[in-house]
């Protein structure tokens, strides 16, 4: 018998404050017609202006993530509107369409843990392990997941204090340490450049990580309900790095699922996968991230806990190649978060 009902009534959250607030509106684009097809209700609520109405609904359907992503001077920069906890009270689920910021650090999810509601994703320790990425290479390494070299710049620290050097052939990325999407990423080959990379991560978050760049192949796998998904392999075009508008444009990238790889490697990365998604005591369902180098060594970047559901995101499409239909990813992703 089943413990929950079939037709489910899903609040579904979206937008946010951070940098990627267009991706999640992208996102909500395509979960909310995929659910409403499996006969769910769904309720739409914006962090910013909460419920909304069918007119704000109907832009949010249509919603595409731009080239670059939005000034920060235009995002708005308030929090959760008041009395929105309250009106979410009635709904079984909870469906987080939000990325990076508040929505994926655990800010969120410890809200709504506290009043008792059922939410898509992680739980609020393991969505801020997650976004720490300094913290969670750390449990990856404990794990012993490989993980790329890094340093951690703190607001004081000097960038010039790196204990390996930067020349063309042995480059570093540049990020944020608590920052999705590649926002405010830089690949730097040479050290004069080190310090405008700095600045330009600096705009998303004091702390910085300098890790060091792996090229070559870079893999991605979906983990659902514990077990992993389809291996994809994205092959850049024309860039060394899988940036924001490689992401969500389409053709930006070329994105193969399932990876045309041996079977060996194949298991590996889903074996390395589900460590790397487990040591940061994920939820339901996440996005890991990997670069294979010249010795065909697997190095994992990063677990994603709230990866993108846009009809270009690399989720979907691990879970597609997995024989999972986008509406039935979307349902078991709420359902799951139900049985939690």
């Amino acid at each position: 018998m089943d413990l929950f009902p079939k037709a489910l009534r899903v609040a579904l959250l979206l937008g946010g404050h951070s940098a990627e607030r267009d991706v999640s509106m992208a996102s909500a684009a395509e979960v909310i017609p995929a659910l409403r097809g499996r006969g769910h209700s769904v309720e739409v609520f914006d962090t910013i202006k909460g419920r909304l109405g069918p007119a704000d609904e109907a832009r949010v359907l249509t919603a595409k993530v731009g080239h670059i992503p939005p000034d920060l001077a235009l995002r708005p920069v308030v929090g959760m509107v008041p009395r929105l906890v309250e009106e979410l009270l009635g709904a079984d689920v909870v469906f987080l369409a939000l990325h990076g910021g508040a929505g994926e650090n655990g800010v969120i999810q410890a809200i709504l843990d506290s009043v008792g509601l059922s939410y898509t994703g992680s739980g609020h320790l393991a969505s801020a392990m997650a976004m720490d990425k300094n913290l969670s290479k750390r449990l990856f390494r404990a794990a012993a997941v490989p993980t790329p070299d890094w340093v951690l710049l703190e607001p004081d620290d000097d960038p010039d204090s790196l204990p390996f050097e930067i020349t063309p052939s042995s480059p570093v990325i540049v990020k944020p340490n608590a920052q999705g999407s590649t926002i405010g990423l830089t690949l730097v080959e040479k050290p004069q450049a080190l310090h405008e990379a700095v600045r330009t991560a600096r705009i998303h978050d004091t702390d910085v990580l300098v890790e060091r760049f792996v090229p070559r192949r870079e893999f991605v796998v979906g983990v659902l309900d514990g077990r992993p998904l389809a291996v994809g392999e994205i092959k850049l075009r024309g860039k060394a790095i899988f940036d924001y508008e490689a992401k969500y444009q389409v053709g930006g990238a070329l994105e193969i699922f399932p990876a045309d790889i041996p079977a060996a490697l194949t298991a590996e990365l889903q074996e390395l996968a589900v460590r790397a998604h487990h040591s940061l005591k994920v939820g339901s369902y996440s996005r890991v991230d990997f670069r294979q180098d010249e010795e065909g060594r697997l190095w994992c970047l990063e677990v994603n806990t709230l990866p993108g559901l846009t009809a270009t995101s690399l989720f979907p499409q691990s879970a597609q190649a997995a024989g999972i239909t986008f509406p039935e990813l979307c349902e078991r992703i709420c359902r799951s978060a139900l049985a939690r």
